[in-house]
């Protein structure tokens, strides 16, 4: 018996139409445009001034990326501390804000407050052994602006903080006495 090959024309076929579809196949998927090498550029933020509190070696990205962090743990947005500079309209018909202005006192609230948090840290947080976490806005604004009140929940029940009482002692002051027999 001889052993069966393909003949060469359906070797052919075979190929041309796996070919064909390959081809089919790539011209249907969608096309990105390219990019360049490492990804599309990063924005560009403009060199910070006027800065008082932050560290003044941070670049934009690195204010911007602060700024990010600041507005959600307070719930706020750029405009609750910095500015609309009406000389300067933005693309999308409105005006830029005027990062530099100090005229809005939510501003100097906010540097209060970093150089508090900073305190605290520094000064407090890093001398308890095993502090954890630093403090931050989000830890007492919790994303709101003005942080709510923490109010302790009502006690339900009598609580006795210093360990259980002889039985022969007197119960603690306003306690009910017990049923009569």
């Amino acid at each position: 018996m001889r052993p069966s090959f393909p003949s060469l024309p359906f070797a052919a076929t075979a190929l041309l139409i796996a070919a064909v579809f390959a081809a089919a196949t790539v011209a249907q998927a969608p096309q990105a445009p390219p990019q360049p090498a490492g990804g599309p550029p990063p924005h560009a933020y403009p060199e910070p001034t006027n800065l008082k509190v932050l560290p003044k070696n941070l670049t934009g990205q690195q204010v911007h990326e602060i700024m990010e962090k600041w507005e959600g743990s307070l719930g706020a947005h750029c405009n609750t501390c910095h500015t609309p500079d009406p000389t300067n309209i933005g693309p999308n018909g409105r005006p830029r804000l005027n990062f530099a202005d100090d005229s809005k006192p939510q501003k100097s609230t906010a540097r209060l407050m970093y150089k508090m948090t900073e305190d605290i840290n520094g000064n407090y947080i890093s001398m308890v052994e095993n502090s954890g976490a630093p403090v931050t806005c989000g830890t007492c604004h919790r994303g709101h602006l003005g942080p709510e009140p923490f109010v302790i929940p009502p006690d339900d029940h009598d609580h006795d903080h210093e360990g259980p009482r002889p039985a022969q002692a007197p119960p603690p002051a306003g306690a009910m006495p017990p049923p009569a027999k």
